[in-house]
């Protein structure tokens, strides 16, 4: 965001940290504990799956991937697995966690580059860092199927993951997720010739979807796949922030919006709505909201709604 008297405008295109004062992950409450327990464990070759709660490290080619569970797994129920944005880590998602870990099974990680996983080896891709989280789903639910709930970049991770995993992944919660079309959005709203806070903003959200963030994370431009017909909610930001970027912010709102809408065809069973309250961080200004998507998503997944 941008502060020192201008309005505060997060960076949702990816919700990422950037130099010249441009901050796109807000701080979200710490008054949630997070889970105490800790244990390293090769993910691939453990026999208890979907068992621990708190925190664990497992290893996925080698490299160290941190996850959190919460709450125990009820039979028939998916495995909750949140998505943290980009810039963020599974701390930021605690108090989402916790609470959702009163009724279901929920848990996150760092992706590589994010938290206190390992810093990735070179450029990450959809496709490898997609790898880590199917270790991650291996690990924290079994045999049991999950509903991936995904935070702005997480979002975007969690509908371009879902049509390959069909048969694993049974429903989506879409929080305001980074367009499928973002680098295009970005380049037609704010053109080249722009100055100050927008070509600032154009420019180093333009870095981070080339794979220039502590992630290493590359993020093309792409078609909405279909994931068939589970059940998802997308989610879309009300308070219109981005708007206080001078010259460019409504054309950047009505692309955000455009960018919610297209998410829409990764399910014939997706449906859209606003948090009128909210900015950027949907599951910190409203979780009730969140927390109720989230469960309505389970529910239908488990086939009880």
């Amino acid at each position: 965001m941008i502060r020192n008297g201008k309005a505060s405008v997060a960076i949702a295109l990816v919700c990422t940290v950037a130099g010249a004062g441009l901050v796109g992950c807000e701080e979200a409450s710490s008054a949630d504990s997070k889970p105490s327990a800790s244990a390293t464990t090769d993910g691939a070759g453990a026999d208890d799956k979907g068992s621990f709660t708190g925190t664990e490290k497992i290893k996925v080619d080698g490299r160290s991937v941190n996850v959190s569970c919460s709450g125990d797994q009820a039979k028939g129920k998916p495995v909750v697995v949140l998505l943290h944005g980009g810039g963020d880590g599974l701390d930021k998602l605690a108090g989402l966690q916790k609470t959702l870990g009163e009724k279901d099974r929920a848990c996150s990680y760092d992706r590589l580059g994010a938290g206190a996983s390992d810093q990735p080896d070179g450029p990450q891709t959809l496709e490898s860092g997609g790898k880590v989280l199917t270790a991650v789903i291996d690990r924290v639910a079994g045999d049991a199927p999950v509903v991936l709930a995904g935070h702005s970049l997480g979002g975007l991770i969690a509908a371009r993951y879902a049509p390959d995993h069909q048969d694993k992944v049974k429903g989506l919660v879409l929080m305001d997720a980074t367009s499928p079309t973002q680098s295009a959005d970005l380049e037609k709203e704010i053109p080249e010739s722009a100055t100050g806070m927008a070509v600032e903003l154009r420019e180093q959200t333009l870095a981070v979807l080339r794979g220039e963030s502590p992630e290493k994370l590359v993020v093309p431009d792409g078609e909405v796949r279909s994931a068939g017909d589970i059940p998802v909610e997308v989610i879309q930001h009300g308070k219109q922030y981005l708007a206080a970027v001078p010259q460019y912010g409504a054309g950047l709102e009505r692309a955000w919006a455009k960018g919610q809408e297209k998410w829409l065809a990764v399910s014939g069973g997706s449906r859209l709505s606003t948090a009128e309250n909210s900015e950027h961080y949907i599951y910190v200004d409203e979780p009730d909201l969140a927390v109720g998507a989230i469960r309505r998503v389970a529910s239908q997944a488990a086939g009880t709604a």
